[in-house]
């Protein structure tokens, strides 16, 4: 019996089109592409292709739509390599992106936090941070078994994941102390953060009393940069009040030297 047309259709393009057919559908993948935008960018359309089991085509039509809407944007990486031709287009999630990320609840939680300011002064709004915090230390700490820093780190990474903020550890060449880099994707107090640093202060040192070691942040998404990023050394090193990490807010734009 002759094989038909339909037969001889990739299984990838099937996919693509099992996903992309019908509007709700649509919607459905358009968000996870942005999705993994937060959690894998800088990305590029053919390796979002390969997560998905998508076209490279299909991919690209989700990833003009987003940049169309104003959710993500083309990431300057910087000097070109020298390498030839046209270098790929990778895309991070924007400011505006991180906003449909997180919901609709961000007005009323800053609300509370300034009513908080009001009433109770700065202190208050530190300490309601550092006790936020502290329950994170608490829940997180029986899960992070690994003897070493680096491997605790891929172990916090999967646990803010889980609680959306799109995080990865990744691994950082060249510097003179053996380090990796924390990345949060997604920040779901992004916009309260903007308005309240002690938020990311309190979270870097959580992280330093999670991990073992002292951390430093080297860029914020409340700060304008497009992650979360913590430089995180792989040899332990002393954590002291005198040596906890830098405040997590630096110029807009601020990146890391990796990603």
């Amino acid at each position: 019996m002759p094989t038909s047309t339909t037969d001889r259709t990739p299984a990838r393009a099937l996919d693509a089109r099992a996903l992309d057919g019908a509007p709700e559908a649509d919607g459905t993948t358009r968000r996870r592409v942005l999705e993994l935008v937060a959690g894998e960018g800088p990305v590029s359309a053919a390796e979002l292709a390969d997560r998905l089991g998508l076209t490279s085509a299909a991919v690209r039509r989700h990833l003009a739509c987003l940049e169309e809407d104003g959710t993500i944007a083309v990431h300057d990486g910087g000097p070109s390599s020298g390498r030839r031709g046209r270098p790929a287009r990778r895309y991070v999630v924007s400011t505006r992106g991180q906003s449909d990320l997180a919901g609709g609840y961000s007005e009323l939680a800053a609300q509370v936090m300034r009513h908080l300011r009001e009433t109770g002064g700065s202190e208050a709004v530190a300490r309601f941070a550092a006790e936020r915090y502290d329950a994170v230390v608490a829940r997180y700490a029986p899960r992070l078994t690994a003897a070493d820093p680096e491997g605790r780190a891929g172990q916090l990474a999967d646990l803010l994941s889980a609680d959306g903020y799109a995080a990865s550890v990744r691994p950082v060449s060249g510097p003179l102390l053996p380090t990796v880099q924390l990345c949060q994707g997604h920040c779901p107090v992004q916009h309260v953060a903007e308005e309240f640093s002690e938020l990311c202060e309190a979270e870097a040192r959580a992280f330093s009393e999670l991990l073992g070691t002292h951390v430093q942040r080297l860029a914020t998404i409340a700060g304008g940069a497009h992650a979360c990023v913590t430089n995180v050394p792989t040899v332990t090193t002393q954590v002291s009040p005198q040596t906890l990490p830098t405040p997590a807010h630096r110029t807009r734009g601020t990146q890391e030297g990796t990603r």
